[in-house]
């Protein structure tokens, strides 16, 4: 819930051009603390302020737990890189902390850090409905063959 004191709070803290991308991509203006940038070049942020994220704070009362739920979490995000995005473009390091399944970032998490395989490949977004998905193709040769029928020119 986006109020107005929040609004033109967040347009002092990010700037104008920042505040109106913003409002733009995400439809709310969010500021808080740069954590970290993935391989994509997406951006991540968190906000431990619950004045700002919890609109309860704000005189909206909240008076059911589904109420409650659809603001609980919102103190991290994303700022994809494109401008045409999907989630898959999220590294799983990333997703698992922006969904706090983990509670340091993957750039302080030492496990993260250390842990990670060398042969493991580097993560690459879902490419399905893309030129670059991914298409299967048959180097046998057919078993059946559809019928051509042999045309004979007509004698003149």
């Amino acid at each position: 819930m986006v109020s107005l004191h929040r609004t033109i709070r967040n347009m002092r803290r990010v700037g104008l051009r920042e505040w109106w991308r913003q409002m733009q991509y995400i439809g709310d203006a969010k500021s808080g603390v740069l954590v970290g940038t993935d391989q994509f070049g997406n951006r991540y942020f968190e906000n431990m302020n619950g004045e700002e994220e919890v609109p309860g704070a704000l005189g909206v009362f909240i008076f059911n737990a589904y109420a409650l739920l659809k603001f609980v979490g919102r103190q991290r995000w994303v700022d994809f890189a494109q401008h045409e995005y999907h989630a898959s473009q999220v590294p799983p390091e990333w997703h698992s902390w922006i969904h706090h399944i983990r509670k340091d970032p993957p750039t302080n998490d030492p496990v993260i850090k250390n842990l990670t395989p060398p042969w493991q490949t580097p993560w690459v977004e879902n490419l399905t409905g893309t030129r670059g998905a991914f298409k299967t193709y048959n180097t046998v040769a057919p078993k059946i063959n559809a019928w051509e029928p042999k045309t004979i020119s007509r004698g003149a």
